[in-house]
């Protein structure tokens, strides 16, 4: 069915420009006269923009109506990616980034809901099968085709290739999307989203600003306590609220307390993988864009593999013992790349990485899962609006924890050529226990054996 085409074309474009970029950051970095290893706002910006309005996407779309947001999101999407392409300073691309980030982030909620209220349920879930099957398909080709286009042309062309796809999409959405009516939207709550929002931006501007953007320490310490105190004054606020964008009963309970706490911290550092790797590859080894983005096959194809092992080893182990013995491995999997040398085999480096991309697709699978097995029918929805939000968070603020690492490292040891080596070694031992720390989360699930296994895998 077209409209299905048009809803996974849409959400392939959005996986896809989360992960392109990471291979073309060194090239990006030498045409627009900055440090390659101060480009993950390029990255941060992206996903922080998308953390952002994920919460207001489902108003936003009762208020206006799906296909008239569907349309806009790829506007601003192709927008976005023009800019992109037409930026002559770091500052101007990063900007680019957030509109990109803006209509990305409307992409899948808004199309999904499309979804739900065009096919009959005994239908959705196959329909939704197929729509999120290019969702994984965006992060599989995205190393490999951003490094390919910036060897054969230029790093431009990595959101220039947005353009016809989009324009394409918005002609398809005035012909095929139809005018779906939903409850009307009530009222929007406004002082929370604010509240959020301004927490979730300083928050990750802090950590960013340790590295990236040259802040003092006192502007970084400033934004750093008022996004603490942010989030904290939105929950005071959600408490007392009658139509809180999360209500905090949905807190009450502990599998999405825990889901959603180990979620934020393992991501902090297994999120910034994708980020790293290609730049160590390129910076510190000599690889080329394209043999960098050739490397990350490994791990995705791996993970695509592992996605059927997950539930095989829940229902047998259970929820605890998978995610605390699997965040385990994964951290130590994180670190082991402090040992890497351009002396290595060709083969053990694609065996890392293949782990590294098994481990952490076990880890995704289990954590999402675990997160809204338990909750009401009444409060699945907001439950899943907030786990996309806190994951799309989690993945900004770990590139710009291992960004403000990375650039510790660098300014102790030097920055030279051949003097980065030493510092991503320590960066990637740093993030890795950083994630290993998450497995004292998950380990105040509840004690689950396998014969508990199936039915809180379903």
């Amino acid at each position: 069915m077209p409209l299905l085409w048009l809803v996974a074309v849409g959400f392939f474009m959005q996986t896809l420009d989360a992960t392109i970029v990471n291979t073309a950051l060194p090239a990006m970095a030498q045409s627009l006269g900055e440090s390659p290893l101060r480009m993950q706002s390029v990255v941060v910006a992206y996903s922080l923009a998308m953390a952002m309005l994920i919460p207001a996407s489902g108003w936003i779309a009762d208020r206006f109506g799906p296909r008239r947001v569907y349309l806009g999101a790829i506007s601003a999407f192709v927008l976005g990616s023009v800019l992109c392409a037409l930026s002559p300073r770091l500052d101007l691309l990063v900007a680019a980034r957030v509109l990109q980030g803006l209509g990305g982030a409307l992409l899948l909620p808004v199309g999904r809901l499309v979804v739900l209220r065009t096919f009959p349920r005994d239908q959705f879930l196959h329909a939704m099968g197929f729509v999120t099957i290019p969702g994984l398909v965006g992060p599989l080709i995205g190393p490999t085709l951003g490094g390919w286009l910036v060897e054969t042309a230029s790093w431009h062309w990595i959101f220039l290739i947005n353009v016809p796809v989009g324009l394409a999409g918005c002609m398809a959405t005035l012909r095929f999307m139809p005018q779906v009516q939903g409850p009307p939207a009530g009222r929007f709550d406004a002082a929370g989203y604010g509240l959020l929002a301004f927490g979730m931006v300083a928050l990750s501007l802090g950590l960013d600003g340790l590295s990236g953007l040259g802040m003092g320490q006192a502007a970084v310490l400033l934004l750093m306590v008022f996004g603490l105190a942010s989030v904290a004054a939105y929950w005071l606020h959600a408490a007392r609220a009658p139509q809180p964008l999360f209500s905090p009963h949905l807190f009450a309970q502990p599998s999405l307390r825990i889901g959603l706490l180990g979620n934020l911290f393992a991501r902090l550092g297994s999120g910034s993988m994708p980020f790293l790797v290609p730049l160590l590859l390129q910076v510190s080894m000599g690889y080329s864009p394209l043999q960098a983005g050739m490397m990350m096959l490994p791990v995705a194809v791996a993970g695509m593999g592992a996605k059927p092992l997950a539930m095989w080893l829940i229902d047998r182990m259970g929820y605890r013992r998978v995610l605390v013995g699997n965040t385990l491995a994964v951290g130590v999997v994180m670190a082991s790349f402090a040992l890497t040398s351009p002396d290595h085999p060709w083969a053990l480096r694609v065996a890392q990485l293949a782990l590294s991309g098994a481990v952490n697709s076990l880890q995704f699978t289990a954590m999402n899962t675990v997160t809204l097995k338990d909750l009401a029918p009444d409060m699945a929805s907001s439950g899943n609006s907030l786990l996309s939000m806190v994951q799309m968070l989690a993945m900004g603020m770990g590139v710009a924890a291992a960004g403000a690492v990375l650039g510790a490292f660098t300014a102790l040891w030097g920055g030279a050529a051949g003097q980065t080596l030493p510092a991503f070694h320590a960066t990637f031992a740093c993030m890795g226990l950083m994630t290993m720390a998450a497995a004292g989360i998950f380990a105040q699930l509840a004690p689950d054996g396998p014969a508990d296994g199936p039915s809180q895998a379903g």
